[in-house]
């Protein structure tokens, strides 16, 4: 007997709808997956075989492959757990019900209950674009899910609940979410706080205005952290639009909050100084996200700024100016939208002298204890 349920890819951030084809037949029984599946959608052969069975059901022992079609497109994640195990109920007869409007998304434990699964928000959007009416998502991602409105939300928290519901024995309740208002929004550290610092809080304050980029140099201790970390305080709020752009991406990447369905403040975004190119502008076997693209509409920070590898800085020559990143990969080129304020810190010199007010040191000419190391070690700085 065959069934199909609607599942979804995320490919870039965008969705791309997958038809989830299960086929029982006899012969021995096996289990065999098709369709591109990676490593995580080829383990849950063992999860939905372990869910279906605790949970109260039956798993067939008899020939069953499921197809992700379409068949080109490479399947990774655990997403596909619920479709395939819904598809498995249909095409075995434990649920009868049609499934052609609606979407499935979800990992599954071993007990049948449903975990939190990433990329929800580009699922929703595709299965709204498409036409699709209904969408059953983990409880726990039901809020994020209901971000757009226009489609019906049905919070899952079992196969138990879902089988039941399906059959007409029990109905889930859809979700209603309430659409984002515009609040009071709230920093950890605020620009008014900052004493003192006029001159560069007035440069600042212009290149919020801007959206300049900006260079702070200045001794150790002297502020530019706490500075660059106050100005997404200064820039105007973000739009509904813009928001959920931001909250896509942070959904895709698995770093949206799980009490905070929706990000409502300016990103602010400080790698650290060893990062790679990958890490910076995105990359990968399948091509994720990088820092430059999570501080999208927000603020990209380069403490110590000159630590930073000369390659990892002129990769940066294009997203600043096209405000996107382009990456280019054997599996396909995909675009991720990069626009953001940089800012840079820096100290006036590598030994620190200018910030023991100290003659300057001939650091080019001649090595040079550092003054930090060398009030470690009890010698004398090299002047």
């Amino acid at each position: 007997m065959l069934a199909k349920v609607w599942s979804c890819a995320v490919v870039g951030l965008d969705g791309a709808l997958v038809e989830v084809e299960v086929d029982l037949s006899r012969g021995l029984p096996t289990f065999t997956i098709v369709g591109l599946p990676d490593t995580a959608v080829q383990e849950a052969k063992e999860r939905v075989r372990a869910a279906v069975r605790n949970s109260g059901g039956s798993f067939p022992d008899k020939r069953l492959t499921v197809n992700l079609a379409p068949a080109d497109l490479r399947k990774a994640g655990p997403a596909y757990d619920l479709p395939i195990a819904v598809g498995i109920l249909l095409a075995s007869g434990q649920i009868a019900a049609d499934v052609s409007q609606a979407l499935f998304v979800g990992e599954l434990s071993l007990d049948g209950a449903l975990r939190h699964t990433d990329g929800i928000l580009p699922m929703v959007t595709i299965a709204r674009r498409e036409g699709l009416q209904t969408v059953y998502v983990p409880h726990c991602d039901a809020a994020e899910a209901a971000l757009l409105g226009d489609i019906t939300i049905i919070p899952v928290r079992s196969i138990v609940e879902i089988a039941a519901h399906l059959n007409g024995e029990r109905y889930i309740a859809a979700y209603e979410g309430q659409p984002p208002a515009p609040e009071s929004l709230s920093y950890s550290v605020d620009f008014a706080d900052v004493k003192g610092q006029e001159h560069v809080k007035r440069a600042l304050e212009v290149a919020a205005a801007g959206g300049h980029n900006v260079l702070m140099s200045g001794p150790p201790g002297s502020g530019k952290t706490l500075l660059a970390r106050c100005v997404p305080s200064i820039l105007p709020p973000l739009s509904l639009d813009e928001a959920l752009d931001v909250t896509k991406i942070y959904s895709v990447k698995g770093l949206l909050p799980s009490d905070l369905p929706f990000i409502r403040t300016r990103p602010f975004r400080s790698p650290h100084h060893t990062i790679s190119n990958a890490g910076l502008v995105g990359g990968g076997r399948t091509p994720q996200p990088g820092e430059i693209s999570l501080a999208h509409r927000g603020v990209l920070f380069l403490d110590e700024m000159p630590e930073f590898s000369q390659q990892v800085l002129e990769v940066l020559r294009q997203p600043l100016e096209d405000h996107t990143v382009v990456l280019s990969r054997a599996a396909g080129t995909l675009a991720f939208p990069a626009n953001f304020v940089l800012i840079g810190a820096m100290n006036p010199c590598p030994c620190l002298a200018h910030s023991h007010r100290m003659p300057p040191c001939a650091w080019l000419a001649q090595p040079v204890i550092p003054h930090q190391l060398a009030e470690v070690l009890h010698v004398s700085p090299a002047w």
